[in-house]
């Protein structure tokens, strides 16, 4: 058995791409199977960390954000659309951007209670964003995600109604923003090798095995 290869997926629950990029980096780690050992680390990045508590209308965002026209936005979600339903995963409509940062706060705290509640956490955020067009900077959203997947809800709202892991979220900010990360989704494996965008399974299957000294498939 090979040496476990480190992950770092650096993204944000607001990134339809990052949404893109899980699901194909899982299904390659899937492919592989259990030839290959991985240690996944979700690490917090914000495409809009000076977002407004109330959120943005999307379309007005991405217009004044990229210069993004009527129908680039159509022709955008259709491509991402198909992307999705191909790896699984539903983009349906919605219509507000929202500040992510408490997000990024119960995900540090996810991952002290546990690799897998932190994962489970992470594919909950994307779906109540981007499935269920949710306002995922709500604090009963939130806290309601949470429990959804077995975590404890009196304890996110506490957290939820303080500072707690503020500063080791931004210092985890900070510290890929120094190594250079400026877009997401980000992957960074064994600290050395990055692979950026919603890429597809194969491309991720073929980096980890090269990694890995796996045989290619």
């Amino acid at each position: 058995m090979s040496q476990p290869l480190k992950i770092d997926f650096v993204s944000d629950v607001s990134c339809p791409w990052c949404a893109v990029g899980l699901k194909s980096l899982e299904q390659a780690i899937a492919r592989i199977g259990d030839g290959l050992q991985v240690d996944l680390h979700f690490q917090p990045f914000e495409l809009n960390p000076q977002m407004a508590p109330e959120g943005e209308d999307i379309d007005e965002h991405l217009a004044r954000k990229y210069g993004s026209t009527p129908a680039q936005l159509a022709q955008n979600r259709e491509a991402l659309r198909q992307r999705g339903a191909a790896l699984g995963f539903a983009f349906n409509a919605r219509n507000r951007i929202y500040n992510t940062f408490d997000a990024h706060r119960l995900l540090h705290w996810a991952q002290l209670e546990g690799a897998e509640r932190e994962r489970a956490l992470k594919h909950a955020l994307l779906q109540a964003y981007f499935s269920d067009g949710l306002d995922v900077s709500s604090h009963d959203t939130l806290a309601g995600v949470a429990a959804s997947v077995g975590l404890d809800e009196a304890r996110a709202r506490q957290i939820l109604a303080s500072d707690e892991y503020a500063d080791e979220v931004r210092t985890q900010e900070n510290h890929f923003q120094a190594q250079g990360i400026s877009a997401v989704p980000s992957v960074i494996i064994n600290d050395r090798h990055l692979i950026q965008g919603g890429q597809p399974v194969e491309l991720f299957e073929r980096a980890l095995r090269q990694l890995a000294g796996l045989p290619a498939a």
